[in-house]
């Protein structure tokens, strides 16, 4: 899933979501505990280049995405939610 940031935020668009991110991380977490996210976080400049979280199933990320705060409260600019194939490659010791 990602989220894509709104081209025309301002600073002031940045702070409301400072403000609202403890509900957001708290959203993240019970996802974390029941085990219907692998990762989630920003980009580089999540102002500009947003945010991408991996679940581990496309209605879980869809839930996530319409119930998250940052949602909720019209922070999100846009939510793109792709299907995923990933090969997966053991830990090899040397």
């Amino acid at each position: 899933m990602f989220y894509r940031a709104n081209p025309d935020a301002d600073a002031a668009s940045f702070a409301r979501n400072i403000e609202v991110y403890p509900r957001h991380r708290a959203y993240v977490d019970q996802f974390a505990k029941r085990g219907d996210i692998w990762m989630m976080g920003t980009f580089g400049d999540p102002m500009h280049e947003g945010a991408m979280g991996i679940f581990t199933s496309r209605e879980g990320a869809k839930d996530f995405a319409e119930n998250d705060p940052f949602n909720l409260e019209g922070l999100i600019f846009h939510t793109d939610i792709w299907e995923w194939d990933p090969l997966r490659f053991p830990v090899l010791s040397e």
